[in-house]
């Protein structure tokens, strides 16, 4: 009598085959496991846990009834947003500010790494790192206390010396709209410049160093060299960077705006998440508030997956 087969590939032999990997995985590696504990658990407690809380922006959220009790209202937040007074200038603002660090910041950082990389001299291209990367360390504030300080209409030393040598009136540039968009990006740019040429630098640090040595031989130039053999060695950085910065278009942090904003200058400065720490923390709009991060949320997965995709079919670089 045939006798037939043990099934090798039942899913009990399968679990037990997957638990014996893991154990040996855990084992090899217990302690990278344990090392990235702590950061697992930061955005388990602190970004998923939360997320729960999304709820309430289809409800008319009253806090002591909690997200459970609270009126659900459908899509009536967002009705209200999409209708607002201020729904064009937000995203007005949020865009163009989000373009013109794209556009300007994000290529000179670019440019930057590839300037120190050609930098023989090992002190003088450390002095230059050091002194670029120390602005990144100043916190924020400070940062926007020293802007208000040097542009002061009082005692400021740029308008000391627009009064004294140029004989101009005094300009208060933090009060006046035209103003901020082009402090905010200079200021950007002083700040992330250096810090965000690091990603950069290291990329270019696995070029071998032989095809210089050709592309010389050959008579090419440094420039040749530059735009033949170190830009399309960084392509791939070049290419994550700039997916990940599209990502995040639609999510310009409002410490900065905030601290550098005034009432004078709100139709240039008020953006996404300036509106939302209004209306959600001195209205208690809570729901509206939500809502409105809610769409902004949906607006920068759109944004990524759209250029991940064109990236995809352009070049051989993609997050996913």
């Amino acid at each position: 009598m045939n006798q037939v087969a043990p099934l090798t590939n039942s899913p009990i032999k399968r679990r037990s085959r997957w638990a014996s990997s893991f154990k040996k995985g855990w084992e090899r590696s217990k302690y990278l496991h344990l090392l990235a504990l702590p950061g697992v658990l930061f955005y388990l407690i602190f970004n998923y846990a939360p997320m729960y809380a999304i709820l309430i922006a289809f409800q008319d959220f009253q806090p002591m009834k909690g997200v459970w009790g609270s009126t659900w209202v459908g899509f009536d937040q967002f009705k209200t947003f999409f209708q607002h007074i201020y729904f064009w200038r937000v995203i007005r603002n949020t865009l163009l500010l989000s373009l013109l660090e794209l556009l300007i910041v994000f290529p000179l950082q670019i440019l930057f790494a590839i300037l120190l990389n050609e930098i023989r001299k090992n002190f003088y291209k450390r002095f230059v790192q050091t002194v670029s990367y120390l602005p990144h360390f100043i916190s924020l504030p400070a940062i926007i206390g020293m802007l208000f300080m040097f542009l002061s209409p009082q005692d400021g030393p740029f308008n000391m010396l627009l009064t004294k040598v140029f004989h101009i009136e005094p300009i208060n540039f933090m009060g006046i709209s035209e103003w901020f968009r082009p402090l905010y990006i200079l200021s950007e740019i002083w700040t992330t410049l250096g810090w965000g040429a690091i990603i950069y630098l290291a990329a270019l640090t696995n070029v071998n160093p032989d095809m210089y040595e050709s592309a010389s031989l050959d008579g090419a130039s440094r420039v040749k060299m530059i735009w033949h053999i170190t830009l399309p060695a960084i392509q791939p950085t070049v290419m994550i960077m700039l997916l990940l910065q599209i990502g995040k278009m639609m999510s310009l942090g409002a410490d900065k705006v905030l601290l550098m904003q005034s009432p004078l200058t709100y139709e240039v400065s008020d953006v996404i998440s300036t509106f939302v720490y209004r209306r959600g923390l001195e209205f208690g709009e809570y729901s509206f508030a939500t809502a409105v991060g809610f769409f902004n949320s949906l607006i920068n997965i759109a944004l990524l997956l759209t250029a991940n995709w064109f990236v995809k079919k352009t070049t051989d670089n993609s997050l996913f």
